[in-house]
């Protein structure tokens, strides 16, 4: 239906939002800016706080709970939590207006549509979508997955019109294809960052106070994963946890960083050579994208948290090698999930083709990772944390998600508001600096 039929057809629609964490907050912000009523709702004693906020958008409307804004709204968008989307749906799905439209907003649709199938009237249909950034990044040219799960083309011309005024790249992808890309992408980039964290955390390290982490490639690897530890644990845990496609990708992750430590400590140069070089012919050798990298090192120097040495300090990038043996592993191929990928993902595509691309850069860190012992003890926390993320996915163990992640958060809170001043500034010029 064209745009201009539809809006005739929409002609009082009202948007719901059940749960108002940053990315529900920002879909009520933006959607009420383009002049769609939104009717939103978190936990009861949320409600007076979230009046008080939205007191001067007359387009919003707060209510106590979900019951009432499932009730008043022609599509309902359920923000939550992934590992809470089965008991908020079993709660307020069955109070959903007739014939309105469903869908969720979290990183894992397996147990999202499993629980609106469970409880959702059948007269309802589902059309799910989930931004692949975070809150504070601009939607615009950014990817916007729509999943068409149960819906007349009617209903999802809506969704997808409503949406529009994000100004995002919208994907078509069933619910399946879209937890695998996650897992393949999300996933196991979230494990890679999250192990930094926690190997400098186990050492008592500040990176950026340190000559060997400062430029280059490290501003990227601190930036992130200070980045990350600044958010929500709920966020990456869910993703990592609840997505049926991302357990044996992180466990390949750890895996991949034990099988090279082991072969760095024992001096193994033949065969350390022969899997690396192995892992990047696969990953990068046969790559679509031809010409220029993703990134340059006068970009990658510009944005630091610490002051940079007069001569850079080795570094065998272990992160950044288990990364590409991991993707080799799996047969991955991170070019093919481009259209689908978050600005984390990116980057760090963009740090890993670095290194792979430039034959003499990959020697050297070769020859460092066997040679120099620097970053013995760094690399031995890092193996360890590597498998500790890991076993909090096998075996789906929420809480010691949790501890593990909020310990790392607390030591790194100090930096977090400029490292999130610095790393906005990242993102952005990075970002604009890999548009292909």
């Amino acid at each position: 239906m064209a745009p201009k039929d539809l809006a005739k057809t929409m002609n009082g629609f009202a948007i719901g939002i059940i749960g108002m964490g940053d990315m529900g907050k920002m879909y009520a912000r933006r959607l009420s800016d383009a002049g769609w009523r939104v009717n939103a709702c978190d936990t009861e004693e949320k409600y007076q706080s979230l009046c008080e906020e939205f007191a001067n958008r007359k387009q919003i409307k707060i209510f106590p709970n979900g019951h009432l804004v499932s009730r008043a709204s022609d599509y309902i968008i359920y923000s939550v939590e992934a590992a809470s989307i089965d008991k908020v749906v079993a709660l307020y799905g069955p109070s959903t207006k007739q014939h309105a439209i469903v869908g969720g907003q979290t990183s894992c649709k397996a147990p999202e549509i499993s629980a609106f199938e469970k409880h959702l009237p059948e007269d309802v249909d589902i059309v799910s979508c989930h931004s692949l950034h975070g809150p504070s990044v601009d939607p615009r040219g950014q990817p916007l997955v729509m999943i068409k799960h149960r819906a007349s083309q009617e209903n999802f011309d809506k969704v997808e019109y409503a949406l529009s005024c994000l100004g995002s790249t919208h994907v078509h992808l069933s619910a399946a294809q879209h937890d695998k890309i996650t897992a393949d992408t999300q996933a196991v980039t979230h494990a890679a960052f999250l192990s930094m964290g926690k190997a400098w955390h186990a050492n008592s390290q500040f990176p950026w106070e340190i000559d060997r982490y400062v430029g280059g490639i490290e501003n990227v690897k601190i930036n992130l994963t200070l980045r990350i530890y600044s958010q929500k644990w709920h966020v990456y845990a869910g993703l990592a946890i609840l997505n049926p496609y991302a357990k044996k990708q992180i466990r390949q992750y750890a895996q991949s960083v034990t099988d090279l430590y082991k072969l760095m400590l024992g001096g193994h140069r033949k065969e350390l050579e022969r899997r690396i070089k192995k892992a990047g012919a696969a990953v990068f050798g046969d790559q679509k994208w031809e010409g220029e990298l993703l990134l340059k090192d006068e970009v990658l120097d510009r944005f630091s948290l610490g002051k940079k040495p007069e001569k850079p300090v080795p570094n065998n990038h272990l992160s950044l090698l288990a990364m590409v043996d991991c993707w080799s592993q799996l047969g991955i191929v991170p070019y093919d999930h481009m259209i689908c990928s978050t600005p984390l993902f990116r980057l760090w595509l963009g740090v890993t083709e670095y290194l792979f691309r430039k034959p003499t850069l990959l020697d050297e860190v070769i020859r460092v990772a066997l040679e120099d012992d620097t970053f013995r003890s760094d690399d031995l926390e890092f193996t360890f944390a590597a498998r500790g993320w890991s076993d909090c996915v096998t075996f789906g163990d929420f809480e010691s998600w949790k501890d593990r992640f909020q310990s790392t958060q607390k030591f790194f809170e100090p930096r977090f508001a400029d490292a999130t001043k610095v790393g906005n500034e990242m993102m952005k010029t990075i970002l604009e600096n890999t548009a292909r």
